[in-house]
């Protein structure tokens, strides 16, 4: 992960990742046919279960806004400010110019998110928290803000800090209403 994030998709060569690794070569032969298999499985163990955990949530015993908000802050914590996000952010960049990674990206995170996202927005419309029913057909609205942190982190934190916790919150409260204190 170290060396693709350094250096890129592009940039990253199999000779780098086994001296930083200290084996030979050959030896990640072993186990992956190539570079871009080598990255998949990569996603496969850092991102994938991230998202693997949104279709795996407990049972609903509160509102459907809190489980979102419960999800959405796991997120925040896992990714946006580690190297998970760094791992997203290279997709981001690179993937235009690598479309087997970013369509491998699409098949085991994107769309098992956004189907996650759907369910739950669905559920939400069926309960009546949430009036909006075009909702459900853009999931990615409701993910947006997880994006923006994550490209935000790291092109523009260090100009304007983002509390990316309190967007999701005003993000929630435009898509839920807002929540009452008492």
């Amino acid at each position: 992960m170290e060396e693709f994030i350094a250096r890129g998709f592009a940039a990253t060569r199999l000779d780098d990742i086994a001296k930083r690794a200290g084996v030979a070569k050959g030896t990640i032969y072993l186990h992956f046919k190539d570079k871009e298999s080598m990255f998949e499985e990569l996603v496969r163990t850092v991102i994938v279960p991230v998202v693997a955990r949104l279709n795996a949530l407990p049972p609903l015993t509160g509102s459907v806004r809190d489980l979102i908000e419960a999800f959405a802050n796991n997120f925040l914590k896992e990714v946006i400010g580690t190297r998970r996000g760094d791992l997203v952010r290279l997709i981001v960049a690179e993937g235009p110019r690598f479309p087997s990674v970013a369509d491998f990206y699409y098949r085991e995170v994107v769309s098992r998110g956004m189907a996650g996202m759907r369910a739950l927005i669905e559920l939400a419309i069926a309960r009546g928290e949430i009036r909006e029913r075009d909702l459900a057909r853009y999931p990615q609205i409701l993910i947006a803000p997880a994006m923006i942190a994550v490209i935000w982190q790291s092109l523009f934190a260090r100009h304007a800090p983002l509390d990316a916790q309190d967007m999701l919150r005003v993000h929630l409260d435009l898509i839920f209403g807002e929540r009452r204190t008492t």
